[in-house]
């Protein structure tokens, strides 16, 4: 096994939290019917893995998930497709300065996401990604975890030997598919304590 030498995180629920709920609630919609209407309507519709391999617009989203939904909330779900990530950033505990003394160690640090093009806009507003040497979006490739391809686009883009890396993510499925592509993983569990010491097992000397 090699030594590590990068370390990849993904974003949502790993550097800050992705909170559907939050975003809902934010639209000051009360009804619990409506509100489980945006919530399957916007989250849990094919529409927005489409989003985030990059194959629709989100003007065609916008144009096709609001056809679904009565008059009364149309205006609510543009609004959360068009700028859920407007709001506060909820970072998750702890991870700023993980990130800031992995980067003090001399690791490469890389973010690795499915997500939609918007990441790009909202990235730097996230505590910690200040210290990273990339990104890659899963939009912006025409991939998505767990898929084979995207690490390997993520070691064409940065220069990586993917035996050399860690990814972090919060999705077993994610993790097993990193593994299958050489790296190696740690399911993130929203624990940092937890996280360091798994990072510790591996190699890297953070503070456990």
């Amino acid at each position: 096994m090699k030594p590590i030498k990068n370390i990849i995180f993904d974003m949502g629920n790993v550097l800050m939290y992705f909170s559907p709920k939050t975003y809902i609630e934010r639209q000051g919609i009360t009804d619990p019917a409506d509100f489980a209407l945006l919530m399957r309507e916007i989250f849990q519709k094919v529409e927005w893995i489409q989003l985030d391999r990059g194959i629709i617009t989100m003007d065609y989203a916008v144009e096709v998930i609001t056809a679904r939904l009565p008059e009364r909330l149309r205006q609510d779900a543009e609004d959360i497709l068009r700028g859920w990530w407007k709001g506060p950033i909820m970072p998750v505990p702890g991870m700023e300065e993980l990130i800031k003394e992995l980067k003090g160690l001399g690791y490469g640090m890389y973010m690795l996401s499915n997500a939609n093009g918007s990441l790009n806009t909202y990235a730097p507003r996230i505590p910690g990604t200040e210290y990273l040497d990339g990104r890659l979006v899963s939009a912006d490739w025409g991939m998505l975890k767990p898929e084979r391809e995207i690490f390997e686009k993520l070691a064409e883009l940065f220069d990586l030997d993917l035996g050399e890396c860690v990814f972090i993510d919060d999705s077993s499925v994610n993790i097993e598919g990193a593994i299958r592509a050489g790296l190696q993983g740690i399911v993130f569990h929203d624990d940092i304590t937890e996280l360091r010491q798994e990072l510790n097992l591996l190699g890297v000397p953070v503070k456990a």
